[in-house]
């Protein structure tokens, strides 16, 4: 059984502690590297989803069991923007809470104003619209505490969804209660997305747009268990299986401290699948972290744990 994480964000860290597990897996694995690439676009040549832009939209609807058919669909994601003394900056969804019921009673008054775009809130900070104009290929999250890109020719559509936003008796009372006013949509990944292909036989992962590129690839498709314990015991033998741990992008773009956050992974994924490399209850494991200095993987087999010359370091030596 090979089993392979995808860890954005692990090589773009600093100040970090040490993790045994994880610095062992470095270390005596085997190194490959290719230019950096955001998670979105290792997504995409993973799937094998074509050239064009990371159709967050249209995957993220699949994953709710929606059929995007033939329109093009983008994210939508709520944001505040933050008024500073000359500019406005990006706060993302992560930034501050928002509730389901908020989200779905902002997208209804979205679509009580538009007639075609078709807002829908599939959980609470991810929306999905059916536009035909532009669109970012990049999330809120990396926008975070900067000014928004808004191109010319959809800036008209922005304004008006902003003018929606503002008057809502929703932000009215987040704003009484000091919460930050979703007052904004960040238009991303549109496109459309009509086949995929990948070499993994189950996904497993909390972002719906991953969900559903691995939906219509036709692999089994999970939320991310909460430790490699629980992942392994429910996979089948002999075969690829992928999971994406993405919880450090929200806490990099916010300029948190993650050793906390890394932490946790050494304890519920990395020493646990360390351990099951050493017993022979796994054949591999690899580490992909695509967006650092390099886009970097590591895979390690259990003889290679043999390798005792190969010392482990911190890990910021291997970004």
């Amino acid at each position: 059984m090979h089993c392979e994480l995808v860890v954005p964000g692990l090589f773009r860290a600093s100040n970090l502690r040490r993790f045994p597990a994880l610095e062992l897996l470095l270390a005596r694995g085997r190194k490959r590297s290719c230019p950096t690439q955001t998670l979105e676009n290792w997504v995409r040549e993973a799937f094998q989803l074509g050239d064009g832009p990371f159709p967050a939209g249209a995957l993220t609807l699949r994953a709710h069991g929606r059929d995007p058919g033939a329109a093009s669909w983008a994210r939508a994601d709520p944001v505040h923007l933050r008024l500073m003394r000359d500019r406005a900056v990006v706060a993302p969804g992560e930034a501050f809470g928002i509730s389901s019921e908020e989200a779905v009673q902002l997208c209804d008054a979205l679509n009580a104003h538009f007639a075609n775009q078709d807002f829908t809130a599939v959980d609470a900070r991810r929306w999905c619209a059916r536009i035909e104009g532009p669109a970012g290929e990049r999330p809120a999250l990396d926008a975070a505490g900067k000014e928004p890109d808004v191109r010319r020719e959809g800036a008209a559509l922005l304004t008006e969804i902003q003018m929606v936003l503002h008057a809502h008796a929703v932000n009215e009372r987040r704003e009484a209660r000091g919460e930050p006013a979703v007052n904004s949509v960040w238009f991303w990944g549109a496109g459309r997305a009509d086949s995929a292909h990948c070499a993994w036989q189950s996904v497993a992962a909390d972002d719906p747009a991953i969900i559903g590129a691995a939906r219509l690839a036709g692999a089994r498709q999970r939320p991310l268990p909460r430790s490699a314990a629980e992942w392994i015991e429910r996979l089948p033998e002999g075969v690829r299986h992928l999971a994406v741990l993405d919880g450090l992008r929200a806490p990099l773009a916010l300029e948190q401290d993650v050793n906390e956050k890394i932490a946790a992974f050494e304890r519920d994924w990395f020493a646990p699948l360390l351990g099951a490399l050493r017993s022979g209850r796994i054949g591999m494991v690899s580490l992909h972290a695509p967006d650092g200095a390099q886009a970097l993987s590591f895979e390690t087999i259990r003889g290679d744990l043999r390798r005792f010359w190969r010392l482990p370091k911190n890990i910021e030596r291997y970004a």
